[in-house]
């Protein structure tokens, strides 16, 4: 089971709500794939102007938790003024925490990560970070007070999957009892295979199942990895070996004069 902020979870899959065809093909791919909690953009889709109600009252009709963000957000005070919108739309104190420093690469401005993720949390909210795959960042963000970390593997929407894997084995490594979920850059199954067999609790995607051709099918096939990468690390997998060893022992064959 997962744990996050109190709350079991079977699924360690989170699921996106945004750029899916149509709100049922989205509903019908948050079903596939047995996700228990969903990201919501409060920004984009207020700043939209595309029936924003209509979308809150689909999300609400999913029966899974919902977990706002504060995607598109490019300072501290724009971040924390959504948070709180976001808490009294959808009243949980839950929230994806981003504060964007690049445009180009929508990498988290980490500074303004860390001031956020402070008032936020002395508000009484309960904070899930985007942040980058650094551990001196990544302890700062502890210390204020987050008790999750979502690291990247890869910019936001670029699907090239996990770019530093030493990185991200060293996160896990550093943080061992620290719920850690990879958020952003994973495009293919395997991607999540590979992050889960480092052993990291959970993936976030988005932009993998709704951009694919049938978002619905490649919401099951992210399930079914992600569960196949945990299964492989709680398992314990060999690990790579200099020199070739037979799996037939030697001993006891025939030999021949």
């Amino acid at each position: 089971m997962l744990e996050l902020y109190g709350t079991q979870l079977r699924s360690r899959l989170l699921l996106g709500t945004a750029r899916y065809p149509s709100p049922s093909i989205m509903a019908d791919a948050v079903s596939r794939s047995s996700t228990e909690i969903v990201t919501v953009s409060l920004r984009r889709e207020t700043a939209g102007g595309r029936n924003g109600g209509a979308f809150f009252e689909t999300i609400r009709s999913l029966g899974v938790k919902v977990l706002p963000n504060t995607a598109g957000c490019h300072g501290v005070s724009e971040a924390v003024l959504t948070a709180k919108m976001a808490r009294e739309l959808f009243s949980t104190d839950w929230i994806k925490l981003e504060v964007i420093g690049n445009h180009d690469t929508l990498q988290p401005d980490v500074f303004g990560l860390v001031e956020a993720a402070r008032i936020l949390v002395g508000e009484g909210f309960q904070v899930f970070p985007y942040t980058t795959d650094d551990l001196v960042v990544a302890e700062r963000v502890m210390e204020a007070g987050c008790q999750v970390l979502m690291p990247w593997c890869a910019p936001i929407g670029s699907a090239a999957g996990p770019l530093n894997p030493m990185a991200l084995r060293s996160m896990r490594a550093h943080f061992p009892d620290v719920p850690l979920i990879v958020d952003a850059g994973i495009g293919r199954p395997s991607h999540a295979t590979h992050v889960m067999e480092l052993g990291f609790d959970a993936v976030l995607l988005n932009t993998a199942v709704a951009g694919a051709g049938d978002p619905v099918l490649m919401a099951g096939a992210f399930a079914g990895a992600i569960e196949t990468g945990r299964q492989a690390f709680e398992a314990g997998m060999l690990k790579p070996r200099d020199m070739a060893v037979p799996s037939t022992p030697v001993t006891g064959q025939a030999v021949f004069a």
